[in-house]
């Protein structure tokens, strides 16, 4: 018998289940069943996104669920109201009643039939945070959560903000939340009442990327689903998974750190991803974890879950700076405690152009960079999430950002440096103007000169104290202040030079300050504190097999997928503009009918030496085609500021059969608050 054929003889398909909720709304899911669940009833896996479930993450649903229903566990594909084919409006991120139906919905599930009385959450991203936020509610029947690429806390570590600092995915990925929002449920799902449906949600959609600007502190916005601001609410075990790659990396090292729950973490080399799909490679296999995890805790099974290292990681070896990989070389290490005694901290001086391990003999060293607005061209992606097709997301060689930076440079090493875990650069700096941020970099030099990242960090200076309270600087004053760098876990070979660079931008990654800044960071009252494992000694035994999922849904492509990005540079104005086009293709996913299509346009442009010439608009259209049903979703949102406000605007047009269903736009102005 043919593996798909094996995997889903096993399993039932629910394609729709209404799931009652408070207000008399309903909820639709999509049910994974084993087929002898109504006589030996199993624990089930709930996952509760925005995406659709219907054709908008069906692909990827097939290859998980069907594999845990085939494996003894039910799980449910649950829409979030307003999305999809659930009823209700979709408010905005995480709102609090996205965790109450959630609730509803754990109970409803723990009641069927076929359900043992026990349900776990697993997702990634969206599905990573509520699983979290719905995990601090404590329902009695929730037992497990598998969180990956989420984060514990929504301002410092999510796509809005860094260091205090307003990232582009605020408004890349606030655009294509603001897409997804106004999308149409489908015909066969909710009838005729699905054009009426669609235009209440399309009356009733909010300009995401402003009202997030509209919240630039760690306000009460953010700390609502938060988790970090009480672990101890979280009371079930928590696998907590992720990769260096990823934007969310952090929150695994948080979470082991403060959960008193049963908690490990899991982070490998790749993007946003889940590991049994990971990119870069190696991808494990994930879901065979998932099943220890959720076997132990739902199942009361003894797997040794329990048992296994606080933290298993890939260590990954040097790679030459390139826009994707396939595969990085590395290894697994399993830290039995977590933080680890075999992590020390070591503290690397600055002096001159120089990065040494003693400190320097002079009291004062000041050293002023006034780096181009374009410095940070070379970098990732905040948060790669195109890994898996040929994405060029990474980090590429740093020499050009190098040049408009500070550059410290240690000596070549005499032995291989394996940094493992958090960073931070402690620097004392000043700002020629009020408004400043600092971003800093570790990257990896090697002896022909190309520069690769490692890992980074971005600070407003005015959030050098707190998120919450920022203080103006005063302009020329100097500051001692701790800039975290992201967690990484990478060697530096023997023969390479460790190098610390600051600069005063990082565009498009990062929101330029309102003014053109000058920084001087006084050198001999700096440091770079890594953090250096010294043995491998007791942390091997680490090892995955290969990974293992059902099939995909199955599609018929009529038009390849694209990525495509372009830097174009205007000499007379010295514009720099970037342009990304991410095109998933026309495709027919079988089973269902649909055609669709997705595309997503991004323009970031700014000139040299003039932040207030930023702007960034994104462009995204999604179409649906099935028998009587075309309809077709056009948005756009565009950003520009000046010295003290951020302006963004916003439109959306939605088509029937190739005619204006509905349109709608928006305009909003909002004051820079110390940002």
């Amino acid at each position: 018998m043919k593996q798909r054929e094996l995997f889903r003889s096993k399993v039932e398909n629910i394609e729709l289940a209404w799931i009652p909720v408070s207000g008399g709304r309903k909820l639709a899911a999509r049910l994974f069943l084993p087929k002898d669940a109504a006589t030996n009833p199993v624990p089930c896996i709930l996952e509760y996104l925005p995406y659709r479930r219907r054709d908008g993450t069906r692909l990827r649903d097939d290859g998980k669920h069907v594999w845990f229903a085939a494996n003894g566990y039910a799980a449910a594909r649950v829409d979030i109201a307003g999305t999809g084919d659930s009823e209700g409006l979709v408010e905005d991120e995480y709102v609090k009643r996205e965790q109450d139906d959630a609730l509803e919905i754990i109970a409803w599930l723990a009641k069927q039939p076929w359900c043992s009385g026990s349900v776990g959450i697993i997702g990634i991203s969206w599905g990573g945070f509520n699983g979290l936020q719905i995990a601090a509610r404590r329902p009695p029947a929730l037992k497990a959560i598998v969180t990956t690429c989420s984060t514990d806390d929504r301002y410092a570590c999510d796509a809005h903000y860094l260091g205090g600092c307003v990232i582009d995915d605020n408004f890349s990925w606030g655009a294509s939340f603001f897409n997804y929002g106004g999308l149409p449920p489908d015909p066969e799902m909710v009838g005729e009442r699905w054009r009426d449906m669609w235009k209440q949600r399309i009356d009733n959609l909010p300009l995401f990327p402003a009202e997030w600007l509209k919240h630039q502190r760690r306000d009460a916005f953010w700390k609502h689903g938060s988790v970090c601001e009480d672990y101890d609410a979280i009371q079930c075990a928590v696998l907590a998974v992720g990769g260096w790659l990823d934007g969310y990396t952090p929150t695994i090292i948080n979470l082991v750190e403060n959960l008193k729950a049963p908690c490990k973490g899991l982070i490998g080399p790749w993007g946003h991803k889940e590991p049994h799909r990971g990119v870069p490679g190696p991808a494990i296999d994930f879901l065979r974890e998932c099943k220890r995890w959720w076997d132990k805790w739902l199942k009361g099974i003894e797997t040794g879950v329990e048992k296994d290292p606080d933290i298993r990681l890939y260590l990954m070896d040097y790679a030459k700076p390139a826009p994707h990989f396939l595969e990085r070389k590395g290894r697994w290490l399993g830290f039995k405690d977590w933080p680890s005694r075999k992590i020390k901290t070591k503290a690397m001086y600055l002096s001159g152009t120089s990065l040494a391990d003693r400190k320097p003999r002079a009291k004062s060293e000041r050293r002023s960079v006034h780096s181009p607005q374009t410095t940070g061209m070379k970098a990732q992606e905040w948060c790669p999430y195109g890994q898996g097709r040929i994405a060029a997301e990474g980090a590429t060689d740093q020499r050009e950002d190098d040049s408009g930076s500070l550059c410290f440079d240690t000596a070549p090493l005499k032995s291989p440096l394996h940094i493992v875990g958090n960073g931070f650069a402690r620097l004392r700096i000043a700002a020629d103007r009020k408004q400043a941020l600092a971003a800093v970099r570790i990257c990896d030099v090697a002896p022909d000169g190309t520069s690769a990242m490692v890992s980074f960090g971005i600070l407003n200076l005015a959030h050098r104290k707190s998120h919450e309270f920022p203080e103006p600087l005063k302009p020329g004053k100097f500051y001692d202040v701790s800039v975290p760098l992201k967690p990484v876990a990478q060697t530096i070979p023997k023969g390479h030079r460790l190098r610390l660079a600051v600069s005063s931008t990082y565009w498009p990654m990062v929101w330029p300050s309102p003014e053109d800044v000058t920084l001087t960071v006084d050198a001999a009252k700096s440091r770079l504190d890594l953090p250096a494992l010294g043995s491998f000694a007791g942390l091997g035994g680490v090892k995955f097999g290969p990974p293992d999922f059902a099939p995909d849904a199955a599609t018929t492509d009529f038009e390849p997928e694209v990525e495509k990005r372009t830097i174009l540079n205007e000499i007379e104005t010295e514009t720099t503009t970037f342009l990304i086009k991410s095109d998933d293709g026309r495709y027919v996913i079988n089973d269902i009918g649909t055609e669709q299509t997705s595309t997503r346009i991004k323009t970031y442009r700014i000139q040299r030496n003039d932040p207030t010439a930023c702007f960034c608009s994104v462009l995204c259209t999604q179409s649906y085609k099935r028998g009587d049903w075309d309809a077709r979703f056009d948005s756009e949102v565009a950003v520009t500021s000046d010295a003290t406000h951020f302006h963004v605007t916003g439109w959306v047009k939605a088509y029937d059969h190739g005619k204006i269903f509905a349109t709608r736009e928006y305009k909003e102005k909002i004051k820079r608050d110390c940002m």
